[in-house]
């Protein structure tokens, strides 16, 4: 049965998922404020494992971090620029495909979020107390230039993703 953390972080990804939903639904358009929501959400979780959990999960293990932990940071790194830029239809498909097989390292059995809560020395009432009380990330106007969509480029070749945009 998952515990808190797991419970917590994966009815996150569920309201992600929904905004994303919302921001697209079966239209070809993107709906700006739902897509904002998205963004948000996105990068507040990122945020809550790459700063709290993974760093939680590596001192329980006396400095040497978990063994998913890289492909996340990888994939952490491609989603992070893939909301650089205004978003399309290309890149909104770039952020499923990822999403997709990220979630599936985190959740369910013997995922991260179940491998963390069961770490030896782990206080997981504090971590899910920390998750809970992560603040809003402030998000900055989206970037389209040149530089913005190479530097996207490059983190998706790096975590090993060769997605034309």
């Amino acid at each position: 049965m998952p515990g808190a953390i797991s419970r917590y972080l994966e009815e996150d990804h569920a309201r992600i998922d929904a905004a994303l939903q919302r921001a697209t639904g079966s239209r070809e358009e993107i709906e700006p404020k739902a897509y904002a929501e998205f963004r948000e959400a996105l990068l507040r979780h990122i945020g809550m494992e790459e700063k709290i959990l993974l760093p939680a999960a590596r001192a329980a293990r006396s400095g040497k971090p978990l063994p998913q932990a890289a492909r996340l940071h990888l994939d952490h790194g491609a989603l992070a620029a893939l909301l650089v830029p205004t978003p399309t239809t290309a890149i909104v498909k770039a952020i499923r495909t990822i999403l997709r097989g990220h979630n599936s390292i985190e959740e369910g059995a013997g995922g991260v979020y179940e491998q963390c809560e069961q770490l030896p020395g782990i206080d997981g009432d504090a971590i899910l107390a920390r998750l809970q009380s992560s603040p809003p990330v402030a998000t900055a106007p989206h970037v389209d230039n040149t530089t913005a969509m190479e530097s996207l480029r490059s983190a998706l070749r790096r975590a090993g993703y060769y997605i034309e945009l």
